[in-house]
């Protein structure tokens, strides 16, 4: 993952509608990127929907949020309709934000090993800089801890 204090990456993706949308777009806010593995997967569902309905919290705090994961736009599109998501959520088929933030690298299912996306999530702060990170995320409850860390960061 990414050391806390270093610029971001900067990058331009798809959204669900897919409209580009880039980093540079929401300077000056908190922006909290969430990276998952799969739509409308148990565990990914879990987390969109649980940042979902925080969203207006972080909204009130000045962040926004962003999830990621390699699937299409058109799937996101779907996942958003499906399970009323209000969460950005952005298509990187080629790893172009992934590979460069750390979360895809070797993971290790049923003593199976391949390389997928690694759960987890980054906070930029305002200024566009890695603030904290969190890996291997578990999905139950996560988004709640990220309000928490934005809540005192920002205090």
């Amino acid at each position: 993952m990414m050391e806390n204090g270093i610029k971001a990456p900067s990058f331009c993706l798809k959204d669900s509608n897919s409209k580009e949308r880039c980093i540079e777009e929401f300077s000056g806010k908190w922006v909290v990127l969430y990276f998952y593995p799969k739509d409308n997967t148990s565990g990914c569902t879990l987390e969109a929907i649980e940042f979902s309905a925080l969203e207006e919290e972080f909204r009130g705090l000045g962040a926004v949020v962003i999830g990621i994961s390699p699937d299409t736009c058109e799937s996101h599109a779907l996942f958003i309709g499906k399970h009323n998501l209000t969460v950005i959520l952005l298509s990187d088929p080629e790893k172009k934000v992934l590979e460069p933030y750390g979360a895809w690298g070797m993971k290790k299912m049923y003593g199976r090993e391949s390389m997928g996306v690694v759960r987890s999530t980054v906070l930029l702060s305002p200024d566009g800089k890695v603030a904290k990170t969190w890996t291997n995320v578990k999905a139950e409850g996560h988004a709640a801890k990220v309000l928490d860390s934005l809540k005192e960061l920002s205090a």
